[in-house]
């Protein structure tokens, strides 16, 4: 039965959420392209205002391999606000298979992708902050 197009409810779980920092919080789906930098290109995303330490978000995914952003949007403007060096975040974020920016620079898709096997039990992440 289960095919390319068939959708099923994923839940994505995120911890460590810092709800003093305000704002919002958003979840992006992203396939290969636009990962992680042109938000505009996520398949699907969705941002709740209302924070707690530990959120849950569920999509209907019906892709076999995607990859996860989580963006702490504390000035509620859609980008991932950088630090005074104009490279590092200055928000929270969360990837999917814990990745973060790194010297080298924002995850890539290969290493932070998962395939149906990996999502469709669930997904947890972990905020990071600067």
């Amino acid at each position: 039965m289960g095919t390319i197009s068939e959708a099923s409810g994923i839940e994505i779980n995120v911890t460590g959420i810092d709800v003093d920092r305000g704002g919002n919080l958003i979840v992006f789906i992203f396939g290969e392209d636009g990962f992680p930098k042109i938000h505009a290109k996520a398949l699907q995303t969705q941002t709740q205002s209302q924070l707690s330490t530990a959120m849950s978000f569920t999509f209907d995914i019906p892709q076999q391999e995607i990859a996860i952003k989580i963006l702490h949007d504390e000035d509620e403007d859609g980008k991932v606000t950088k630090n005074w060096t104009g490279i590092y975040p200055a928000e929270g974020l969360g990837f999917s298979k814990k990745q973060k920016v790194s010297l080298t620079g924002a995850p890539v898709y290969k290493k932070s992708k998962l395939v149906r096997s990996e999502f469709e039990s669930g997904v947890n992440i972990e905020m990071v902050y600067p």
